[in-house]
């Protein structure tokens, strides 16, 4: 008898976590939701010298929190912030043109900091 006591199912619906970056905004896919667990407040946290990203599951009461996921009636899961401020920071600390050129960003999930990460500098463009 083999114990599978350490074993857990893996999920295949949660897919790849990553960001798309647009002049319009950021998104968060679902499994960026799904693997940090469905956060309701998050920090946006940015490492300008080595042009990272990240967000980190916190409370609706600590400094700087921002609202993350909500449930939608119909059942989307992702996230979208259109804050032209961040937009811009992000644009200008990697010198890209949103307004010609869109970015895809995968996330890794970093468990003991409860925080998805994203490094800018692996940004792909969509086409």
């Amino acid at each position: 008898m083999i114990d599978l006591s350490n074993f857990k199912t893996f999920d295949f619906s949660e897919g790849v976590p990553y960001i798309s970056i647009t002049n319009n905004g950021i998104t968060f896919n679902k499994s960026v939701i799904m693997k940090m667990k469905y956060p309701a407040y998050v920090k946006l946290l940015i490492n300008e010298a080595e042009k990272q990203i990240a967000v980190q599951t916190c409370e609706e009461d600590d400094d700087k929190s921002v609202q993350f996921y909500k449930e939608k009636s119909n059942g989307v899961l992702s996230v979208r912030w259109n804050a032209k401020d961040l937009i811009n920071t992000i644009a200008r600390l990697c010198d890209w043109d949103l307004r010609q050129t869109s970015y895809r960003v995968n996330g890794v999930l970093v468990p003991e900091l409860n925080l998805m990460l994203f490094d800018l500098n692996e940004a792909v463009t969509m086409v």
